[in-house]
C-alpha cells in the first residue's frame, strides 16, 4: 500500500518547493526594487492616510488639463472641484472613445446633443473648455452643492453619482491649483529611449496657461547646440495669472505649474521638476519632492541658469 503514495508525495513536496521558489523570487524582486529604488508601474496620489487618492499617470495628465483650463479661465477653486468630480464619475479622468449612445471623452459629452464633433470632445481641453462654459452659466455654482451644480451643466440620469467624488476631486484640485504645495506625487517611467520634446512641451504649457507659461530658457539637447547626451531643460517664469505682484499669488502659481509638469511628466518626458527649494525625480520609489537647501540649488541640480525663486525648471528624457 506504500507504493502508490510515493509518487503523490513526491508531487506535493515538488509542488511546495515549486511555490517556496516562486515566493523567494518574489522577496528578491522586492527587495531589489526598495534598494535601487525602481518603482515598477507609474502610479500618482494626493493626500495622505485615510484622506489619500490614488491613480494612474494617465490620469493625472488629464486632470492636470482640466484644472489648468478652469485656472486660466480665471476660474475658482471650487469650479475645477466640480470640474473633476463630474470627469471622475462619468470617465474615471480617462478620455474614453465610447459611452452611453454618443457619449466620448472625459465628460461625456454627446455630439448629438450640440458639444461638438467627436474630434473636439475627444480633446481634453476643448472639452474642459465647454464643460466651463456651462458651469459658468449657472448662477451661483460657487455656493451650490457640487451634484446639482454638475447636473445643471451634464443633465445626468444619476445625478447623486457626483457626490462620491467630492474627496477625491477637492485633494486633486486643491494640488492642481497650487494650493496645495508638494501635495501630488508620481512615480514616473525614467527609463532612456523615449526622448523629450521642448518644442511639445512648450505648446502644451502655453495651450494650457497661455503666453505668459511660454519657457524664457531651453538650455541642453541638440537643439541648443550642446551634445544631444545633455539633457533639455526649460526655464518656466511664475506669473500669477492677475499679473499682480502678489507673492502669494506667484507661489501659488508656481506650483500650479511645478505640480502640472509633474502630473503630465509620463506623457511628456519629463524627468525632473524643480520650483523654490523643492525638486521631484521620475524614477524615486516615493514618487514625492525633496527639499533642497535653496533655490539656487535646485537651479544647480537642473543645470539652468539661475533666474530667481520666480521660474519652475523641467528637465527632459535625453
Amino acid at each position: 500500500m506504500s507504493e502508490p503514495t510515493r509518487p503523490r508525495r513526491r508531487g506535493r513536496l515538488a509542488r511546495s518547493a515549486a511555490a517556496f521558489a516562486a515566493l523567494v523570487g518574489l522577496a528578491s524582486y522586492v527587495a531589489f526594487h526598495q534598494v535601487t529604488g525602481s518603482t515598477g508601474t507609474p502610479r500618482c496620489s494626493v493626500g495622505t492616510g485615510d484622506n489619500r487618492y490614488e491613480f494612474t499617470p494617465e490620469q493625472a495628465s488629464n486632470a492636470a488639463m482640466i484644472s489648468a483650463v478652469g485656472t486660466t479661465r480665471g476660474l475658482p477653486e471650487r469650479a475645477v472641484t466640480i470640474a473633476l468630480a463630474t470627469a471622475l464619475q462619468e470617465s474615471a479622468l480617462r478620455n474614453i472613445e465610447h459611452g452611453d449612445r454618443d457619449s466620448l471623452g472625459l465628460f461625456q459629452q454627446r455630439p448629438s446633443m450640440g458639444w461638438g464633433t467627436p474630434a473636439q470632445i475627444m480633446d481634453p481641453v476643448y472639452a474642459s473648455g465647454k464643460f466651463y462654459d456651462g458651469l459658468e452659466k449657472v448662477p451661483g455654482y460657487s455656493r451650490l452643492p457640487l451634484t446639482v451644480a454638475a447636473q445643471k451643466v451634464q443633465k445626468s440620469g444619476f445625478p447623486q453619482a457626483y457626490a462620491k467624488h467630492e474627496p477625491d476631486a477637492t485633494l486633486l484640485s486643491a494640488a492642481l491649483t497650487g494650493r496645495s504645495p508638494a501635495a501630488l506625487s508620481c512615480t514616473a517611467s525614467d527609463a532612456e529611449g523615449r526622448p523629450g520634446d521642448p518644442e511639445k512641451v512648450r505648446a502644451e504649457l502655453v495651450r494650457a496657461f497661455g503666453e505668459k507659461a511660454a519657457p524664457t530658457a531651453v538650455t541642453g539637447g541638440p537643439s541648443a547646440g550642446r551634445s544631444a547626451a545633455e539633457p533639455p531643460v526649460l526655464v518656466v517664469p511664475v506669473r500669477s495669472a492677475a499679473g499682480s505682484r502678489d507673492a502669494s499669488a506667484d507661489a501659488r502659481r508656481g506650483w500650479e505649474l511645478a505640480q502640472w509638469a509633474v502630473a503630465r511628466a509620463e506623457t511628456l518626458r519629463i524627468t525632473e521638476v524643480a520650483y523654490g527649494d523643492r525638486v521631484w525625480r521620475a524614477g524615486e520609489a516615493r514618487g514625492g519632492w525633496s527639499k533642497v537647501a535653496g533655490a539656487s540649488e535646485s537651479v544647480e541640480t537642473l543645470g539652468a541658469p539661475a533666474s530667481g525663486a520666480g521660474s519652475v525648471r523641467m528637465r527632459l528624457a535625453r
